[in-house]
């Protein structure tokens, strides 16, 4: 039996609250993750200022330099978000928007994941969707199948024990990371 390599993924909440449906998924995902595949997350999107393109003439924040060079070395990206009026949280597209203006796109080719929790029905789709769009631009290679949209998350998720607690949305999550692992094995 041949043994699998090691792979090292990051994960980008979008969520800047600690107590929210996404930081709990952000936070269980190395459980759920293959043996082989190590995730470590990225730092706060909070902590990036407002894109200002006078802010960046004299140089890149060092919070957009850490997260680029993070992502840069990583294998894959997770992004784990909620939905805001319909699409992504400001402060991810913020982030999104710094990182693609670092002289190397730390995005451009790296395999992406993108896993949204919400309290509504549909789980976060019409973020994915705005997301996946804005990821075309910075040219990730986003993961098709399975998609993770966790809808009803007061039901899936336990903020008190900070655990996701349905079966199924675990076994959805796990099965979405095998095959981010297994497309990122394969981009070689």
């Amino acid at each position: 039996m041949s043994q699998e390599k090691p792979l090292k993924f990051v994960s980008l909440l979008g969520s800047l609250r600690k107590a929210s449906f996404n930081a709990i998924v952000a936070r269980n995902l190395a459980s759920l993750a293959p043996t082989h595949v190590e995730i470590s997350a990225l730092g706060s999107v909070g902590e990036i200022p407002h894109y200002d393109a006078d802010l960046q003439a004299h140089g890149f924040p060092d919070a957009v330099v850490a997260m680029g060079k993070a992502i840069s070395a990583a294998d894959a990206l997770i992004i784990v978000t909620p939905e805001y009026n319909y699409s992504v949280p400001g402060a991810l597209k913020n982030a999104l928007d710094w990182l693609s203006r670092l002289p190397d796109t730390p995005v451009a080719g790296k395999p992406v994941a993108i896993l949204t929790a919400s309290p509504g029905a549909i789980g976060g789709a019409r973020a994915q969707y705005h997301l996946r769009q804005i990821l075309v631009f910075l040219d990730g290679r986003v993961l098709n199948k399975p998609e993770v949209m966790i809808g009803q998350a007061p039901s899936r998720l336990d903020p008190e024990n900070d655990s996701i607690t349905d079966a199924d949305t675990r076994s959805l999550i796990s099965a979405q990371l095998a095959a981010l692992a297994k497309m990122t094995a394969n981009q070689g």
